[in-house]
């Protein structure tokens, strides 16, 4: 059994995004070596998500007006966390979101689903974070 880490930085520009991480994660798949495996994908942030869907503008659209009405980021003051920070929406977006993913690698390859791809969510950005990827297989 081997195993492979590496740690993605993202900053993005809004305070939410989503950004598609699939290539580098593939990447991360053939650098490892590994072709029979598992590879975890995980934000290391408690106000960041990995997940799993389409790739299309409409549907991240429409997660982020279903996010705002679950969660809406204004007023601040709804929110008891929102004594020292300003991001208590964040949290909640991001455990609606997910924290990781796992995805089988089958002959070197990541063994996805039609569509499915890998997106990095950011719920309180402008900031550096980071996702790990762990690989684990033959």
């Amino acid at each position: 059994m081997r195993n492979y880490r590496k740690e993605l930085w993202f900053e993005t520009r809004s305070r939410r995004e989503f950004v598609n991480i699939t290539g580098e994660v593939e990447k991360c798949v053939q650098e490892s070596r590994i072709t029979e495996g598992l590879v975890l994908v995980n934000a290391m942030h408690i106000t960041a998500s990995v997940f799993i869907n389409d790739n299309e503008s409409g549907l991240h659209m429409d997660f982020e007006r279903w996010l705002e009405k679950l969660a809406p980021e204004k007023p601040y003051s709804q929110y008891e966390h929102n004594g020292y920070e300003d991001n208590a929406d964040a949290h909640l977006k991001r455990t609606i979101m997910g924290r990781e993913v796992v995805v089988a690698i089958t002959e070197g390859r990541l063994d996805f689903g039609p569509w499915e791809q890998i997106f990095y969510g950011e719920f309180d950005g402008k900031r550096k974070k980071r996702v790990l990827v762990k690989i684990i297989g033959e």
